[in-house]
C-alpha cells in the first residue's frame, strides 16, 4: 500500500498543550503522506496523546490504549504510537515492558519518534520531508493539518515548554522536563502561517505563560511577545494562559489593557484560599499576595474577565481551611473558577510526604459547594451583559446555533441561517446564563426567548 493511502487517527487527551501538539503532529504526518480519518479503526498509524495530570486521565489512556490492543492483533502492521504525558521525558523502559504492543513512545511536544520511525528505512522521504517543511514554514504553509484548513478559527501556540517551578501536587514538571521558551521568531512564524490558513484567534500556552523568556538571557519576555504578535496581519485576538500570581508583573497587565488584539480574559489560579494550605502547595504566595494581584488587575485592566483554580481536599486540609477558599471566592467574584477535587499523582511531593487523609466523601461536598458559590457569581456577572452588545467571534454552528465567544470569553450562542465562520460581528445579549448567553445579530429582527 503507498503512503497516499494510509490514513493516520490521533486520540488526544488532556489541555490545550497536548491539542495543539496532536495538530503539528497531524501537520508531519500529512507532510509524509497519511491522510486523516476519524475513526480508529480505519488508521495505519494511531496515535494516543496521553494527559496524567489525574489519576482518571492516566486510567483513561491505558483504558482507550488496551481497548484498541484488538486492532494490532488482527493488523500487526498497525504503528501505535504512545505520546505525551503518560510516556514524560525520563524514557519508557517500564512502559514499553508493560505495553509490548505499542510500536514508538514519544515524549510530549516531540513528534520526532513517531516520523524517524516511520520513515526509518526511507532516506528520499526523510530528506525531501525535511525540504517541505523547511520551504512550508518559510512560506507559511505549515501547522494545521489538511482537514482542518479553511475551519479552524481558533488554535493554540506552545511558547513554553515544560515546567521549573514544581507545585508539590503537580505531575507535569517530571513528565515535560524543565521550562524551555520557544524562539520569538519560531512563534511569530507559526502565527503567521495561522493567520494564512484562516486563523483568526491564537492562544499562547505554557505551564507558567508567564514565564516566558525568562530562560534566556535578555531574551523577550510575554509582553513583548503580545506586543509582537498584536501586528500580525490576519490575527483578530490574542489569548494566553496560564499565568502564576508570581510572575504576573504589570507590564503583562498593561500590555493586556493597551493592545486591541489581546483580549481582556485571564487565567490566574489561587489553588488554594488558606495561607498555610499554599505553603504545603509550594506556591509562592499567600492569599493577601493574591488579592492584592487581583486588585491589581483589575485597576489596569477595567471591566476585564478573570479566571482561577482551586483544589479542594489537599492533604490536610480541614474545614476552616476549606473555608478561607470558599471566602476568597465569594469576595473576588472570579468570572470562572475550575474545580478540581485533590488526586495524588504518583511520584510527586504531596503523594510521597503527604497522606490523602481526606475523604472522598468531603472532596466531593466540598467541591459541591463552591460549585453552587461559582454558579450564582457567574449569573450574576452574566446578568449584566443583558441587553449590551459585544463583539463575538464565531468558530462553529452546533445544533442550529452558531457559537462564539466575547472578548472577555463568555460563551454566545446566535440563531441564523447565515455562515459566521470566522466573523467577529456585534450582537445583542437577549438572555444570560451562568455558563453562556443567547444573543441576535444587530441585523436580525430580536424575537423573545421562552424558557420552559
Amino acid at each position: 500500500m503507498d503512503k497516499l493511502d494510509k490514513k493516520y487517527h490521533i486520540w488526544t487527551a488532556g489541555c490545550q498543550m497536548n491539542v495543539a501538539d496532536s495538530r503539528r503532529l497531524g501537520s508531519s504526518l500529512e507532510h509524509l503522506g497519511y491522510q486523516f480519518t476519524d475513526k480508529a479503526k480505519e488508521a495505519d498509524v494511531l496515535v494516543l496523546n496521553t494527559c496524567v495530570v489525574r489519576q482518571s486521565a492516566e486510567d483513561k489512556a491505558l483504558g482507550f490504549l488496551h481497548s484498541i490492543r484488538p486492532l494490532k492483533d488482527k493488523n500487526p502492521d498497525l504503528v501505535i504510537n504512545l505520546m505525551g504525558c503518560l510516556v514524560g521525558v525520563r524514557g519508557a523502559e517500564k512502559l514499553q515492558k508493560k505495553l509490548p504492543f505499542v510500536d514508538v513512545f514519544s515524549p510530549p511536544s516531540d513528534p520526532g519518534p513517531l516520523i524517524a520511525y516511520l520513515t526509518q528505512d526511507d532516506d528520499y522521504v526523510v530528506e525531501t520531508t525535511a525540504t517541505q517543511n523547511r520551504f512550508a514554514v518559510m512560506d507559511g504553509e505549515i501547522i494545521i493539518p489538511e482537514h482542518e484548513r479553511g475551519k479552524l478559527i481558533s488554535a493554540y501556540i506552545p511558547v513554553v515548554y515544560g515546567c521549573s517551578h514544581a507545585c508539590t501536587y503537580c505531575i507535569i514538571p517530571y513528565q515535560r522536563g524543565i521550562e524551555r521558551s520557544r524562539p520569538l521568531g519560531e512563534i511569530v512564524a507559526e502565527a503567521r502561517s495561522l493567520a494564512n490558513q484562516g486563523v483568526k484567534e491564537i492562544t499562547l500556552l505554557g505551564q507558567i505563560v508567564d514565564r516566558y523568556g525568562k530562560d534566556v538571557d535578555d531574551g523577550p519576555n510575554l509582553a513583548d511577545l503580545l506586543r509582537i504578535l498584536n501586528d500580525v496581519e490576519g490575527l483578530e485576538r490574542i489569548r494566553f494562559l496560564t499565568s502564576h500570581p508570581n510572575y504576573f508583573g504589570v507590564d503583562i497587565m498593561r500590555a493586556v489593557a493597551e493592545l486591541p488584539k489581546v483580549m481582556p480574559h485571564l487565567e490566574v489560579p489561587i489553588q488554594a484560599g488558606d495561607n498555610d494550605v499554599l505553603v504545603n502547595m509550594k506556591r509562592g504566595y499567600s492569599q493577601a499576595d493574591y488579592r492584592k494581584l487581583i486588585a491589581q488587575i483589575r485597576a489596569e485592566v477595567p471591566n476585564c474577565s478573570i479566571a482561577t483554580d482551586i483544589i479542594v481536599g489537599f492533604p490536610g486540609e480541614t474545614e476552616e481551611q476549606f473555608k478561607q477558599s470558599y471566602q476568597l471566592l465569594a469576595d473576588l467574584k472570579m468570572d470562572v473558577a475550575h474545580l478540581a477535587r485533590y488526586s495524588p499523582r504518583k511520584g510527586t511531593v504531596s503523594d510521597r510526604r503527604m497522606p490523602d487523609d481526606v475523604s472522598d466523601a468531603v472532596k466531593r461536598e466540598r467541591f459541591h459547594r463552591l460549585e453552587s458559590l461559582q454558579k450564582t457569581i457567574a449569573s450574576e456577572i452574566n446578568a449584566r451583559y443583558l441587553g449590551e452588545t459585544v463583539d463575538v467571534l464565531f468558530e462553529e454552528k452546533v445544533k442550529g446555533r452558531w457559537r462564539g465567544r466575547t472578548p472577555t470569553n463568555k460563551l454566545v450562542f446566535v440563531e441564523t441561517d447565515e455562515d459566521l465562520r470566522g466573523q467577529v460581528i456585534p450582537v445583542r445579549i437577549t438572555w444570560t446564563g451562568p455558563w453562556s448567553m443567547q444573543a441576535q445579530a444587530l441585523n436580525q429582527p430580536v424575537t423573545p426567548i421562552i424558557l420552559s
